[in-house]
């Protein structure tokens, strides 16, 4: 179970990061998601990688971890670099204790992160993730249904369809990374209290990263 699993980060390599003054960057999203954690979480239907329906409502009596993700965005690159290698350690994890874990990509055509559904599959390959479907999400219909400001931007849904997290998937908004070793993963720390049928501490936190590119 996660609060039972002890994981050593290895000291990552710092990220090299160079912001512009037009860099697409939002170091942190101000403005409130469209659900609130205790809230029943919006029902969608969408298409994965592979060109299949992927329903919110498939998964029902399971918990879900929605990640809003680009892989362009330096944010997104802190926690997919391998070691140490964040995301998919999450992914494994979520896996393992039968939690459905649902990537997202909500970048329009054209814009930052857009991809086919052969690019999503092999990126995800290529970084060893583990996600359950990568979903993709063109026209932004399933990113604004929940509000997702920026990547990462994490969600996780109870069994009983529930929201019981949104936020950063972190205490530390940086792209450095060197600074997971020493944050509070708050999607961890999240799916253990699920696990454990226990309220959530931290059931809502500012998100960072980058914004979501919509049209």
């Amino acid at each position: 179970m996660f609060s039972r699993r002890n994981f050593s980060l290895a000291a990552g390599m710092a990220a090299a990061v160079a912001l512009t003054a037009g860099a697409l960057i939002a170091s942190t999203a101000n403005a409130s998601p469209l659900v609130a954690p205790g809230e029943p979480a919006p029902a969608f239907i969408g298409l994965d990688s592979e060109g299949q329906s992927v329903s919110l409502a498939d998964f029902a009596g399971k918990t879900v971890v929605l990640e809003w993700t680009n892989d362009g965005c330096p944010f997104v690159q802190k926690h997919y670099t391998t070691p140490p290698s964040n995301m998919q350690t999450l992914q494994t994890e979520a896996a393992a204790d039968d939690v459905v874990w649902l990537s997202v990509i909500s970048s329009a055509p054209g814009k930052q992160g857009h991809v086919s559904g052969n690019e999503a599959n092999a990126l995800t390959s290529s970084r060893s993730a583990a996600p359950a479907h990568v979903i993709l999400d063109p026209s932004g219909d399933i990113g604004r249904l929940y509000g997702a400001k920026t990547t990462p931007h994490m969600f996780v849904i109870k069994a009983d369809g529930t929201l019981a997290y949104e936020g950063a998937i972190d205490s530390k908004p940086s792209a450095r990374v060197d600074d997971i070793d020493t944050a509070t993963n708050y999607v961890r720390a999240a799916l253990t209290r699920v696990a454990a049928d226990e309220p959530v501490t931290v059931a809502s936190s500012k998100p960072y990263g980058c914004s979501v590119k919509y049209e």
